[in-house]
């Protein structure tokens, strides 16, 4: 649900028709799909495929662990194959280790035309690949199409014991101590050849056949039920159930002592057959999992309905996973594996999306690994949409919120993620989700679900269970197109296409003609940041769909597209009549239905702004109020919008309640203070701001309440954090009371017992003595403890160098960790004390004369590290948004030309940015200012004149603003 894993990757899309052969022979033809996420990632691995004249269609695999102390396994594996080609090879992946000691093949099937001899093929000779993990088995005679022969490989091999993967073994400790050990498998990305000789990728998919060995006293289970079960003197000898057909990746074995509990509610019959589920668990884990078993299958019974159809397994176990490392839980078909914590859960969302991947992931799989992404897509999205029906408070004001607004953010930056490359891939999955959220409020909840129905049942038959990344996509267009919901020329493909391919998203301007009755719409490519003139402007265009609301016939459950804005469109816009009349406002885009910002003409805006200060606002639902407020600011952030309109879209937050309308507004007051701070205006912004939280705050109360829904808790957390900020006398008293724990333990560097939410309002509001502890504990942090970790150091640090609004303590800081070279700061504490200084106009302003007045001890000092002398330079510099500023740097500059040598380029870029910088504070501070003057109260201004005269003449000026009832002190 949210996008934060750190990988690499990106979009690649291309016209492909439909309904090609999914002949393995066709593997190169078919590589490249319209949405084809991931291909570079995996371009390695395509050098490294098998060669497809020999496909495989069973599996008998035969694993042996007699002893659980032993760290090695036997297998035998029975391989059936067949010829698609000529070929006198058979290629198999095969890790390096795994030991080969008898192969033999056997003739099953010889092609209509070619007389039958006997059964024994001759193998001339074996050869090991190990760089591609092949194993080759050069045959004496070739093999035409429509051979068939049996493969027999004895082996041996070592399991893993130091990660999770493969065939791996590994413990868990009970209460009183006593060891634990279990065998499992993690046989993803490419891992089952780690277990036994296979075609070890997706697409070669066959049937599987498990037979094992292993200690009496454990239990085994796999994907399928048990058939055969013998117990021997102090072993068992056990068999299981064919599977379907599948790929290597998806068979799962565990051998452990876990017990399992089943569900008090049924899951209903489906298909004449009732899904078996267990959940399974370590003994002392067990009460944590007691509300497992029904949650999973509430949420199958959900997922049945949907796709009209069962898993395609007889059974489901749900297993937690002692000791489980991986990212993310393997979803085995049949046998899933999970972390102990994210099974123990509350949360539906987590467990719905694991479970999907019975359906669309196991029963039917992506047939590249660069098809899977759009398999991670729609399944988050399917969690989502079921969540809400099943647990709709642990979405609200979550989602899509929490994906839509960064997507926003960093698409609208100049260059998108070049500070943060690697979400590129999870923010394109993101978008992807999105996409399929658009289709289905563009098309319809009840359409969207029969293509997909359509989807997973065409692609699930016996001779496909694989589907390509645009399939989808394809279903969704034929149900489309049995309705008017697209316009002739467009096709689902080609829309998906120009939303999930570009790191940006378009802007769309709504201007309304009042006299004429008409509606200009026109798409842009939207951008915050003005970019640099040596920018290639980019041009993109498309597929929009535009769904309307007017006041006067508000209905939210209509979602079908008014019209399209097509990127086809010349010129670049498109006029039609109006859907109401001049005395009523229109919202375009309702519900973030698309992924786009909406700009409007100013009357427009104004009747929307004095709509939601009246009676009706909430016929309006939250998640428009919350659009309508984000865009409003973000466009004028983008200069879009004169900053004054923004602002009055606020004025409603003074009596809005709801936190889905909230969860923007946090951010926007971080992202408009940061280019304010340290001006006149900002003091006027905060006490604005503190005006629209007051009446929720008091509502929310101070302290949380029993069984209190979770979002008040995070609301209340939120507003506490901005007032602790800004100095609010009872948080920065509590946070002072904690830290006194600390500051009077006889044995400081032991452990800190306070909580980090304490740390930074100490650090910003507390005494020179509390931030000296506070560095003395940085100096001291022990170097070798298990008991204390470093990330601790890291956290004490970054506070103590981006809490304090005191330039003296920053000054000490640096004098200690630069000047005096203290030997408890290394190259990369420095580094990161300059980056923090960055978060305030206190920090890097003093880091900027700092450097300004040690400049040739700082470059002596630095000489040798770039790094960190290209660190002082950017950090130093950047940040200043003032003609004031850049003069000052420019200053720097001119006076040091020839003395920047590596950060010669940085000071440079960063005139450029502070000039553009400038330009916009010249542009919208007076703006924002003449607004505050006139909307904040007569004794809030006079509090702030009070304090800006006082903070002239003392650096820490305490000042009081009374706000009704509660009295709120604040530290100048």
């Amino acid at each position: 649900m949210l996008w934060a894993t750190l990988l690499s990757g990106f979009l690649l899309l291309s016209a492909i028709p439909f309904g090609l052969s999914r002949d393995l022979r066709n593997t190169e033809d078919r590589s490249k799909r319209s949405i084809d996420l991931n291909d570079v990632y995996y371009s390695k691995m395509r050098q490294n495929r098998l060669p497809s004249e020999v496909t495989p269609t069973s599996y008998h695999v035969d694993i042996k662990i007699p002893f659980i102390e032993s760290n090695q396994f036997n297998g035998r594996v029975k391989i059936n194959l067949t010829w698609s080609d000529t070929s006198d090879r058979i290629t198999l992946n095969v890790h390096p280790n795994l030991e080969i000691s008898l192969v033999s093949v056997r003739l099953i099937k010889l092609p209509l035309d070619e007389a039958k001899s006997d059964n024994q093929i001759y193998i001339a000779r074996t050869e090991r690949q190990d760089r591609k993990s092949w194993y080759i088995i050069h045959l004496e005679q070739m093999l035409k199409n429509g051979s068939a022969c049996e493969v027999d490989i004895t082996y041996f091999g070592n399991l893993t014991t130091n990660e999770t993967t493969g065939l791996y073994k590994s413990a868990y400790m009970d209460i009183e101590g006593r060891k634990h050990p279990f065998i499992a498998t993690y046989l993803q990305l490419d891992n089952a050849q780690k277990m036994f000789p296979c075609m070890d990728e997706p697409p070669y998919k066959a049937t599987f056949k498990l037979s094992v060995l292993y200690p009496k006293g454990l239990t085994a289970r796999t994907n399928t039920p048990s058939i055969f079960r013998r117990e021997l003197s102090d072993k068992i000898e056990e068999e299981f159930e064919e599977t379907p057909r599948m790929s290597t990746n998806q068979l799962a074995l565990v051998i452990s002592d876990l017990e399992n509990i089943e569900p008090v509610k049924e899951i209903n019959e489906m298909d004449g057959k009732k899904l078996h589920v267990k959940v399974w668990g370590r003994k002392e884990f067990m009460e944590s999992l007691l509300h497992v078993p029904d949650k999973v299958v509430m949420i199958i019974n959900y997922m049945q309905d949907y796709f009209n159809s069962s898993i395609g397994l007889p059974k489901l176990d749900v297993m937690a996973i002692p000791m489980y490392s991986t990212s993310k839980a393997s979803d085995n078909w049949g046998l899933m594996f999970f972390k102990e914590s994210e099974l123990s859960s509350s949360l539906v969302w987590t467990t719905t999306y694991e479970l999907l991947y019975q359906w669309i992931g196991q029963s039917v799989t992506p047939y590249r690994r660069n098809d899977a992404p759009v398999n991670k897509a729609l399944n988050s999205f399917l969690a989502s949409m079921a969540t809400i029906d099943l647990s709709p408070n642990e979405t609200q004001g979550k989602w899509p919120m929490t994906m839509l607004y960064p997507l926003y953010y960093e698409f609208a930056q100049t260059a998108p993620f070049s500070r943060v490359a690697g979400i590129r891939q999870e923010a394109t999955w993101t978008k992807a989700e999105l996409v399929f959220r658009m289709f289905n409020y563009t098309l319809g909840h009840d359409l969207f679900q029969r293509s997909v129905r359509n989807f997973f049942h065409q692609q699930s038959k016996e001779d496909r269970r694989t589907f390509f990344a645009n399939d989808i996509f394809t279903y969704l267009n034929d149900v489309a197109n049995e309705t008017d919901n697209l316009p002739p020329g467009l096709t689902i493909n080609g829309i998906a296409a120009s939303w999930i391919n570009r790191d940006r998203v378009p802007l769309v301007t709504v201007i309304r003609d009042y006299e004429t009755g008409k509606i200009n719409l026109s798409q842009k490519v939207y951008l915050r940041d003005i970019p640099p003139q040596s920018t290639a402007k980019v041009s993109y265009q498309w597929d929009i769909p535009i769904v309307m609301q007017a006041q006067n016939k508000l209905n939210f459950s209509n979602t079908k597209p008014t019209v399209w804005l097509k990127k086809e469109n010349i010129p670049k816009n498109l006029t039609i009549s109006d859907i109401t009349d001049k005395d009523n406002f229109i919202i375009v885009n309702p519900e973030e239905i698309g992924m786009f910002p909406v700009n409007y003409d100013s009357c427009n805006w104004k009747m929307l702004s004095q709509y939601l200060q009246g009676p009706d606002r909430e016929k309006i639902p939250p998640l428009t109020r919350a659009k309508l407020l984000h865009d409003a600011w973000n466009l004028a952030y983008a200069g879009e919008l004169c900053f004054s309109v923004a602002l009055n879209m606020t004025l409603f937050l003074k009596e809005e309640k709801s936190h889905v309308v909230w969860e923007p507004v946090f951010t926007m007051i971080h992202h408009i203070g940061r280019r304010i701070e340290g001006l006149d205006v900002y003091l006027k912004f905060e006490a604005y701001i503190r005006s629209l939280l007051k009446p929720l705050y008091l509502e929310l109360g101070e302290n949380p309440q029993p069984n209190e829904p979770s979002w008040k808790i995070h609301m209340r957390g939120l507003m506490q954090n901005f007032l602790c900020r800004a100095g609010y006398e009872p948080c920065v008293k509590e946070a002072r009371d904690q830290f006194k724990k600390w500051l009077t333990d006889e044995e400081p560097d032991k452990g800190n017992p306070v909580a980090n939410k304490f740390l930074c309002p100490v650090f910003k509001w507390g005494t020179d003595e509390e931030w000296e502890f506070g560095l003395q504990r940085v100096i001291n942090f022990p170097k070798t403890s298990l008991a204390r970790k470093q990330n601790e150091r890291t956290y004490l640090l970054k506070t103590l160098a981006g809490c304090p609004k005191d330039a003296n303590k920053i000054e000490r800081l640096l004098q200690v960790a630069v000047l005096d070279q203290n030997e408890n700061f290394t190259d990369a504490d420095i580094h990161l004390i300059f980056s923090m200084l960055t978060g305030s106009a206190t920090g890097y302003k003093t880091l900027f004369n700092f450097l300004l007045e040690h400049w040739y001890t700082v470059k002596e000092q630095f000489e040798n590290k770039t790094f960190l002398w290209d660190g002082i330079v950017n950090f130093a510099t950047s940040s200043f948004n003032t003609q004031e500023g850049y003069d000052k740097v420019n200053q720097l500059y001119m006076d040091h030309q020839d003395e920047f040598e590596t950060a010669e380029a940085i000071i440079k870029k960063a005139l450029r940015i502070i000039y553009q910088e400038t330009e916009w504070n010249e542009e919208n501070v007076p703006v924002i200012d003449a607004w505050l003057m006139k909307n904040l109260s007569k004794e809030d201004l006079e509090a702030i004149a009070t304090a800006t005269s006082a903070l002239s003449s003392t650096t820490t000026v305490p000042t009081t603003i009374k706000q009704g009832d509660q009295e709120t002190r604040f530290l100048g």
